[in-house]
């Protein structure tokens, strides 16, 4: 079996992007998932994601995890794949298309392989602090879902030096999530409204350059740090990969986040085929 793929990147988060409408991709093969995310022996990508038909919505975006397995929401992926949808003409300048958490809307904007693009993420209202076995005095820790579940933890000493692998395990695999998995997340607070983070990501069970929802996580957990005034803010991020931006409506009387957008480039690397 011969397959057609697109690779695609936001900011360093790359994935593997295949036009499934003709539903012809083995879906429950998490082992072929797996061998074709894998940088030595595979196409090589942080997950792999299917864009197949929906009757609700523009497309489908069925998401795997680079060990093969299915996954809740990824933000850079759902920005890639608006991309791979406008490339296909699927989509224009904006489309509306359906993932494991419900609806998304996506907003378009440039030319040829390296395109911008807006993805609105779901709203947030259940933001929570980690048990007491989690808890720290060397920083602030929120944990909550974004689409896909994060462990947000605020350090006044530099991200650059820690063993990011290392210490996220240790939340990753204690006994409050090791049984479902959470994302690690580690800020360096730069400014009111500016921060720079590493991610830690279940299913890929390393460090990736870059993490969409869990960008997006650490944006609205900073607006909590921050003491922002209810309103509309834009919080700037700096990852391994790249830059991006969170756009949303805060509620600070509520904790509560609304009108939340993920935004930045998406970038098409090569296509290719590859024989299974």
């Amino acid at each position: 079996m011969n397959i057609h793929f697109y690779k695609y990147q936001g900011t360093g988060n790359d994935f593997i992007l295949i036009d499934d409408r003709d539903e012809t991709f083995p879906t429950h093969d998490s082992s072929l998932v797996a061998k074709l995310c894998d940088r030595r022996f595979g196409i090589g990508a942080d997950g792999l994601i299917l864009l197949q038909k929906n009757n609700s919505s523009a497309f489908f975006m069925r998401y795997y995890n680079s060990d093969g397995n299915q996954s809740s929401m990824c933000g850079n992926g759902g920005r890639c794949i608006a991309a791979f949808a406008h490339r296909l003409k699927i989509a224009e300048t904006e489309t509306l298309f359906t993932a494991v958490d419900g609806l998304h809307e996506a907003i378009i904007s440039g030319e040829g392989n390296e395109l911008f693009v807006k993805l609105k993420m779901q709203d947030v209202k259940d933001i929570k602090r980690p048990s007491d076995d989690l808890k720290s005095s060397d920083g602030y820790t929120f944990v909550l879902n974004t689409g896909s579940p994060h462990y947000v933890k605020f350090l006044a000493s530099s991200i650059d030096s820690m063993d990011l692998v290392e210490e996220a395990k240790k939340i990753r695999y204690n006994t409050e999530f090791k049984d479902e998995g959470i994302n690690v997340n580690f800020i360096n607070l730069e400014g009111l409204k500016k921060i720079t983070m590493r991610t830690y990501e279940r299913g890929v069970e390393d460090e990736t350059l870059s993490c969409g929802t869990g960008v997006t996580a650490a944006a609205l957990s900073t607006a909590i740090l921050n003491d922002l005034p209810n309103g509309i803010h834009t919080i700037q991020v700096k990852t391994k990969g790249g830059e991006l931006s969170v756009k949303f409506d805060f509620d600070k009387h509520q904790n509560t986040f609304s009108d939340v957008w993920l935004q930045g480039p998406a970038i098409l690397v090569f296509e290719g085929d590859i024989l299974i």
